[in-house]
């Protein structure tokens, strides 16, 4: 986004992966709470260019979506080991993830509906660059 002047843009998806990494502590800090250990690994690395930023966030509505199904494995397995604390720590999660998706989807919806209208463009991009910082602590 920064690449392509839309500051607001990377703005928003700076704050997403602030608040991303926050949520990876949650799971961290649970595990090692429950006498767990953490075991980091390589993640792919994620795509670098896109058609334009609308396909930037479909890709951010995709991967949400994805999150999603793999939070929603996690529960069905603490509850399958009959894990309660587990469960209720991936309540927060699910409830988040409704949040994130409703996110995405809303940005995805909007630039449909602006399509090659570069000043709404620039009208959603002074918007998304709004995003208070911190918002979401628990």
């Amino acid at each position: 986004c920064d690449a392509v002047n839309l500051k607001g843009c990377a703005r928003w998806m700076r704050l997403q992966a602030d608040e991303e990494r926050l949520h990876a502590m949650k799971l961290f800090d649970h595990l090692n709470a429950r006498d767990g250990r953490v075991l980091l690994q390589a993640l792919e690395q994620p795509p670098q260019e896109f058609k334009n930023v609308r396909e930037l966030f479909d890709q951010t509505l995709a991967h949400e979506k994805h999150v999603t199904a793999l939070i929603h494995k996690l529960y069905e397995t603490a509850q399958n080991e009959k894990d309660y604390a587990t469960m209720e720590s991936l309540r927060w999660f699910i409830t988040e993830q409704v949040e994130e998706e409703a996110n995405a989807s809303e940005i995805v919806e909007r630039l449909k509906m602006i399509g090659e209208n570069q000043p709404a463009l620039y009208l959603l991009d002074r918007e998304l660059g709004g995003r208070a910082a911190g918002a979401e602590e628990e």
